[in-house]
């Protein structure tokens, strides 16, 4: 966690980094990404391999990234789950508790369907008592549809700790795309606390 806080621009949430350099691929449909160079037979088993024999075709959902849960992952503690597929406006109200300096990792499981998702990323802004202390941004990677829930784990991050640190800290995430697609965002909110009650 970042160490000075910075007063909220007008556009906080909207400043994500781009790498310099990095130019996202043009977009190409599964269908012709499975008949491209068809004949070769060491491509097509790499592809299977890459993209799975088991695709999800989500017939009754347009979207290409459903985000399902988020997870508060601690060594030797039963991960904290919360659902991101009901009502969001609820998760600001059941914060995480977090025992001071202790190392966690957030977990994030999502479905990809119809298409290849390039360049996912997960962005989160993480303020106290109004005032932004922590910009991070995390490059998720490329993923093709299955039918089966795939995930993301954050690097180990050790929370604050002393008194000035404890207390009650709020969250804006974002899972976006290469594209810009803004899969899914949501706030929510966690308190840093001398032991885990």
């Amino acid at each position: 966690m970042a160490s000075d806080p910075q007063e909220i621009s007008p556009h906080a949430e909207e400043e994500i980094e781009e790498t310099p350099g990095y130019k996202p691929p043009a977009e190409k449909s599964l269908a012709e990404i499975q008949q491209l160079d068809d004949e070769d037979e060491s491509l097509k088993k790499y592809k299977e391999t890459l993209l799975g024999t088991n695709l999800a075709t989500g017939i009754d959902d347009p979207r290409k990234v459903i985000v399902e849960k988020m997870c508060l992952v601690v060594e030797g503690r039963p991960d904290v789950e919360l659902a991101l597929t009901g009502d969001l406006s609820v998760l600001k109200s059941s914060p995480f508790v977090i025992k001071e300096g202790t190392e966690y990792r957030i977990k994030i499981l999502f479905r990809i369907q119809h298409e290849i998702v390039c360049g996912l990323k997960y962005h989160q802004l993480t303020y106290r008592k109004g005032i932004r202390v922590d910009k991070t941004h995390f490059m998720v990677g490329s993923y093709g549809p299955k039918a089966e829930l795939q995930f993301y784990q954050t690097p180990a991050e050790e929370a604050p700790k002393g008194m000035v640190a404890r207390g009650h800290y709020t969250v804006k995430s974002k899972f976006i795309d290469d594209d810009k697609n803004d899969h899914l965002s949501w706030e929510w909110a966690f308190d840093i606390k001398k032991d885990w009650q």
